[in-house]
């Protein structure tokens, strides 16, 4: 049945002349050549001929180009086979210009074909783009040093390998099978983070467009550490993503951190400066007045039989102005300002005469434990003062301690002290890299929380129900007074402990007991010094650098093999025989084997005869029984220089 349709042909012209697509038409009576029998107006503008000059003509002569674009062979099969095939092609104009066409080719009659071509330079020109730019997102996104994620929904889709690396993960796989909400489940009011709330995130980036925050993160091994985190919205075929960036700001709160202890700490010092110049103030002229309280009152004294009943008034009178007096040279101490009588202490000596007073001045149920190290460099100092902080800092813990049975520790070591340990003292002011001795002391009391810290050293506060003059603001003033500074470690329900670190004296012939003068034989090199206790690093660090050598230190026997394994030209070792990780005995064997010819000083508190004979046979150069003198130590060291020949080392 055909389909009778009035004006069928004009209809066709209509649509012939109308579309926007070029049509060619094609007379063949061979298959081989293609005469073009028509063309329409679109055909004309995207081919830039006028028909009227084309017409009749072959098309291989008007369009060379149709052989080298496909589009002759197309011709051919469509032709000969009557199927229509669909073609894409280039073309580039005079100015070598690509464009893009879509040719659809059909066989219309026997010998008549038509193609129907479409420019679709500007489609195609757009996907690239948009294939270019998912590229480098890919890439970019891939590479980003930025931890990196996609969700859709509620659900990670995507992630780089930088997520991957800093959540420690195995896998992508393993960080896209989690809920956001599991990345940092312990940071929360309730202590887990609920999926409501991460839901809530990625509801407001998906509302708003974006959503910027600081947040905290988990590891795969618990650790949590601090972030940044970045949502923006992207809409992509109808699909809202949530492209997710998150930065780890652990370094940037850190340096945050130590800024606002900075901060706090120049802002005390300048509360000090400026209390301690009022406190000297008030204190000198409260010692003139003092001064002629006492003064009357003893001349009244003398003046009076003893029969007197005012003897008694006087009596109490100077005891009440001794007591101010007193309270004056807190004040004075408070503001680094106090009359100290310099002379060499020796700490150790210092405490031993205290003891008798401290152990009666403590609690029944506080144990008082000395810890001297030995030998300990001088400091110069003020004997009263030194005796006004131990006696100050014993009382605290003994009532920190209270009615529980409980310790008091006082420990004196030395320790070279660097910048990065002394930042964190109070106060650091003008403090230089080097020997310091410590005096610590410390309880098993009740400890302090956060805010009690904060405000420990202010004048006149206390935790007691009646306050006790200034109490450790004069302590610290004394410190300050002596360039020393102050650590202090606290927990509540843990206890306490003070470290008054005081530069060692500065008379290193004096300290270490070495009297010999006449002898001022010195030697040369690097001599690496392992001992698990820092108080003998300390303190054998400042002997070698007096007998002329550069010190590097190790703090147990795997540390030391490794310096030694980096380390060229080491002229000896001095090792402690017993210490944690790796002792004395199997770093010694290990050394041996970098260097069989290696030159080690055993140091151990055993006697000489019970270590020695471990290493019968295997090359020891020495052995130092500790504690040791400097003359002993340069006694080992000489014996080294005699067996190599040399004068140094």
């Amino acid at each position: 049945m055909s389909l009778d349709i009035p004006n069928a042909e004009e209809m066709f012209r209509n649509l012939y002349g109308a579309t926007s697509n070029g049509i060619a038409i094609y007379f063949s009576t061979d298959g081989e050549c293609f005469d073009i029998i028509g063309m329409n107006a679109a055909g004309e503008q995207m081919s830039a001929v006028r028909f009227t000059d084309i017409s009749g003509k072959e098309i291989r002569e008007v369009f060379p180009a149709v052989v080298e674009m496909g589009l002759y062979d197309v011709l051919r099969r469509v032709w000969a086979t009557g199927t229509a095939e669909k073609l894409s092609a280039t073309l580039y104009d005079t100015q070598r210009i690509a464009h893009y066409y879509e040719n659809r080719v059909y066989k219309i009659s026997e010998k008549e074909i038509a193609a129907v071509y479409s420019d679709v330079t500007e489609q195609k020109v757009a996907v690239d783009e948009l294939r270019r730019s998912e590229s480098r997102f890919r890439m970019l996104f891939e590479h980003s040093a930025d931890p990196s994620l996609l969700i859709v929904g509620n659900t990670f889709v995507d992630c780089n390998q930088a997520t991957v690396d800093i959540l420690g993960a195995g896998s992508k796989e393993e960080v896209l099978n989690t809920h956001p909400s599991a990345l940092s489940p312990e940071f929360q009011p309730d202590g887990r983070l609920s999926a409501e709330k991460a839901d809530e995130m990625i509801a407001t980036a998906a509302r708003n467009g974006s959503h910027r925050f600081e947040w905290a993160h988990r590891r795969v091994n618990g650790e949590i550490f601090p972030v940044e985190v970045s949502l923006t919205l992207i809409q992509e075929a109808g699909q809202s993503i949530i492209f997710t960036v998150w930065r780890d700001i652990s370094e940037r709160k850190k340096a945050e951190e130590e800024h606002l202890h900075l901060e706090r700490q120049i802002l005390y010092a300048q509360k000090l400066e400026s209390l301690g110049v009022l406190a000297g103030g008030i204190a000198h002229d409260f010692n003139n007045i003092l001064t002629a309280i006492i003064g009357n009152a003893e001349i009244a004294l003398m003046r009076l039989t003893p029969e007197s009943p005012a003897v008694d008034n006087l009596h109490n009178i100077s005891h009440s102005a001794f007591r101010a007096a007193d309270l004056a040279k807190q004040m004075l101490a408070y503001s680094g300002k106090g009359r100290f009588v310099i002379e060499h202490l020796d700490l150790n000596r210092l405490l031993e005469e205290m003891l008798h007073m401290l152990e009666v001045s403590i609690s029944k149920k506080a144990v008082l434990r000395l810890n001297p190290h030995r030998p300990l460099p001088a400091v110069e100092g003020d004997a009263t003062q030194m005796r006004q902080i131990i006696m100050n800092l014993v009382i605290n813990a003994s009532e920190a301690i209270g009615d529980r049975s409980g310790v008091i520790a006082i420990t004196t070591g030395c320790m070279d002290c660097d910048r990065s340990y002394l930042k964190d003292v109070w106060l650091d002011e003008n403090l230089t890299d080097g020997l310091y001795i410590y005096l610590e002391i410390a309880d098993t009391g009740c400890g302090m929380d956060k805010d009690t810290l904060a405000k420990l050293f202010d004048p006149f506060f206390t935790t007691k129900f009646t306050g006790r003059g200034l109490g450790m603001s004069a302590v610290l003033g004394i410190v300050r007074g002596h360039k020393g500074a102050i650590k202090v470690y606290s927990e509540p329900g843990k206890g306490s402990s003070f470290k008054i670190l005081l530069p060692a004296s500065d008379r290193p012939a004096e300290l270490f007991n070495h009297n010999n003068h006449a002898d001022d034989w010195k030697g040369s090199g690097t001599v690496l010094l392992v001992d698990d206790e820092e108080t003998i690093r300390g303190i054998g660090t400042a002997m070698l650098k007096e007998l002329g050598f550069t010190i590097i230190t190790a703090n147990d026997g795997r540390e030391a093999v490794e310096i030694f394994t980096f380390t060229p030209d080491i002229a000896f070792v001095i090792l402690d025989l017993t210490m944690p990780h790796m002792d004395g005995e199997q770093c010694f064997r290990e050394l041996r084997k970098l260097n069989p010819a290696v030159k080690v000083i055993m140091s151990s508190g055993y006697n000489e005869q019970e270590v020695t004979r471990k290493f019968v046979g295997k090359g020891l150069a020495g052995f130092i029984q500790k504690p040791y003198r400097l003359s002993t130590l340069k006694e080992a060291v000489q014996k080294i220089v005699q067996t190599t020949g040399g004068g140094t080392l």
